[in-house]
C-alpha cells in the first residue's frame, strides 16, 4: 500500500472511539441536563398557537366580517338606550332642544346689547320680553283676521261645496249624485260610530295640551339662562371632559354654535319667502283667510323640504272648498313654483353652508324626528345632524384649535367670552363657575 493510499483511508475512516462532537445514527440521544422529568398524571403541554397562524386559518373575509359586526352591535345597543333615555325624558330634551333653537335665533341681539353697556341678565330679560311681545302681536294679529274673516269663508264653503258637486257630476268622473249622497252620509256614520273613539282622543288632547304649556314654560326659562349664562354653562361642559380634550370639545362647541345660528337665520329667511309667495298667490285669486294661511307656510316651512309643501297644501284644500278646483289648481301650480324657487335656488345659497347633509339624511331624520317627538321632532331633527356632522368633522380632522376662522361680517353670530351673552364663547379653563 502506498504512502497516498495510507493517508485517505487516514481521512475517509475516522476512529469510531474518538468523541466527535456530532449524533451518530446508531448512537443514543444526549440526556439534556437542564430539562426537567416529566410529572406522572399530567400531559406535556402543548405548544400553542400564534394569532398569526389563526390569522392563516381563518379566512380574511371572516375576520373583517367578525370585527365589524362586533363593533356595529355596539353602535346599535348605544343608540337603542340614547333613544329610550330620549323617550323617556322627551318633556324635558325636547323643550332644551327648542330653546337652542331659540337662542341661537336671539343671541346675536342680547350679545349685541351687552356690547353697548347693558348687563347680562337684563339684556336677556329685554330680548326675552321683546320676543314674546312680537309673538304676541301675531298671534293676536291671526286670531283677529280669522275672525274677521270667519263669515265670509262659512259661506264661501257652502258655494264651493255646491260647486265642488256639480264638477263631481258634470266633470269627467261623471258620478251620479246618489254616489254623492252616499259617500257624505257613509262619513257622518264613521263620525257617529267612532265617537267614543273621538272622546278619548279629546282627553288625550287635553293631556298634550298640558304637556305642551309644561314645555313652552321649560323652553322659556331655558332660553333665558342660556342667553345670560351661556359661557359659563358652556365652560362647566367642557370641564367634564378629560384635560387632553378640552381644546378639541371647545373647538367643536364652536363650530356646531356657529352653524346652528347659520341654519336658522338662513331657515328664517327661507321661511319668509315661502310665507310670502304663498300667501300673496293666496290673495290675488281672492282665497280668504290668506294672511293666517300665510303665517301658516311659514311655521311649516321651519321643516326642511316638506314643511312648506304639506302646509302650501293646506291653502290649496281651502281654496279648493271656498273657491272651487279652478282656483285650487292655480294655487297649487303656485305652491309648486315657489318650492321650486326654495329647492334649486334658496336652500342651495342659503343653508348650503349650514346644513351639508344630503337630502336623503334630511329626510330620513325628518321621519325619526316625527316618530320620536311629533312636530317638534321633526322640527328639531335637521338641525340636530347638521350640528352632529360639524362636530364629527371637526373632531375626525385632527382639528384641535379652540377658534374657527369665520368671515369678518359673521364676528357678531356668537358672543365674545367677555360679553356675558350665551353661546360657547368662553375659556374652558379660565371661565368662573357657574353659580
Amino acid at each position: 500500500m502506498s504512502l497516498f493510499t495510507r493517508l485517505r483511508g487516514s481521512r475517509t475512516e475516522p476512529d469510531a472511539s474518538a468523541p466527535t462532537g456530532r449524533a451518530t445514527p446508531d448512537a443514543p440521544p444526549v440526556p439534556d441536563p437542564l430539562a426537567q422529568p416529566p410529572v406522572e398524571g399530567f400531559a406535556p403541554r402543548r405548544r400553542r398557537r400564534s394569532v398569526a397562524a389563526d390569522d392563516e386559518v381563518v379566512p380574511r373575509g371572516v375576520r373583517l366580517t367578525a370585527a365589524w359586526s362586533w363593533r356595529l352591535l355596539v353602535i346599535a345597543a348605544a343608540l337603542g338606550v340614547g333613544i329610550w333615555v330620549v323617550a323617556r325624558l322627551q318633556l324635558v330634551i325636547v323643550p332644551i332642544m327648542v330653546a337652542l333653537l331659540l337662542s341661537a335665533l336671539i343671541q346675536p341681539v342680547a350679545a349685541a346689547t351687552v356690547r353697548r353697556g347693558a348687563r347680562p341678565a337684563l339684556a336677556a330679560a329685554l330680548v326675552m320680553a321683546g320676543s314674546v311681545v312680537v309673538i304676541g302681536l301675531l298671534v293676536w294679529l291671526i286670531v283677529r283676521q280669522f275672525a274677521n274673516g270667519y263669515s265670509d269663508l262659512a259661506s264661501q264653503v257652502d258655494e264651493g261645496v255646491a260647486e265642488i258637486r256639480d264638477w263631481l257630476v258634470t266633470g269627467p268622473l261623471s258620478l251620479s249624485q246618489d254616489q254623492i249622497d252616499s259617500a257624505i252620509q257613509g262619513a257622518r256614520d264613521s263620525i257617529r260610530n267612532n265617537r267614543s273613539t273621538l272622546t278619548s282622543g279629546a282627553l288625550t288632547t287635553a293631556t298634550t295640551v298640558g304637556h305642551v304649556l309644561t314645555g313652552a314654560l321649560l323652553t322659556l326659562f331655558a332660553t333665558f339662562f342660556f342667553i345670560k349664562d351661556g359661557p359659563r354653562i358652556w365652560a362647566w361642559v367642557v370641564r367634564l371632559f378629560p384635560s387632553g380634550t378640552e381644546q378639541a370639545v371647545h373647538g367643536a362647541g364652536l363650530r356646531a354654535w356657529r352653524t346652528l345660528i347659520h341654519y336658522v337665520r338662513a331657515t328664517i329667511a327661507v321661511a319668509a319667502v315661502d310665507a310670502v309667495g304663498i300667501g300673496l298667490a293666496a290673495a290675488v285669486l281672492g282665497v280668504p283667510l290668506a294672511l293666517p294661511l300665510g303665517v301658516l307656510v311659514f311655521l311649516g316651512a321651519f321643516v326642511p323640504i316638506i314643511g312648506a309643501f304639506l302646509t302650501g297644501l293646506v291653502a290649496v284644500l281651502v281654496a279648493l272648498v271656498a273657491k272651487g278646483p279652478v282656483t285650487a289648481l292655480l294655487l297649487l301650480a303656485a305652491v309648486i313654483l315657489v318650492q321650486q324657487v326654495e329647492g334649486h335656488v334658496l336652500q342651495p345659497l342659503l343653508l348650503g353652508r349650514a346644513v351639508k347633509v344630503h337630502p336623503l339624511a334630511v329626510v330620513f331624520s325628518i321621519a325619526a324626528g316625527v316618530l320620536l317627538a311629533g312636530i317638534v321632532g321633526a322640527l328639531v331633527a335637521v338641525p340636530l345632524v347638521a350640528v352632529a356632522n360639524t362636530v364629527a368633522s371637526h373632531l375626525s380632522g385632527g382639528q384641535v384649535t379652540a377658534t374657527p376662522t369665520a368671515p369678518a361680517e359673521e364676528s357678531d353670530a356668537v358672543g365674545s367670552p367677555d360679553d356675558g351673552a350665551g353661546g360657547p364663547t368662553a375659556d374652558p379653563v379660565r371661565a368662573p363657575e357657574p353659580s
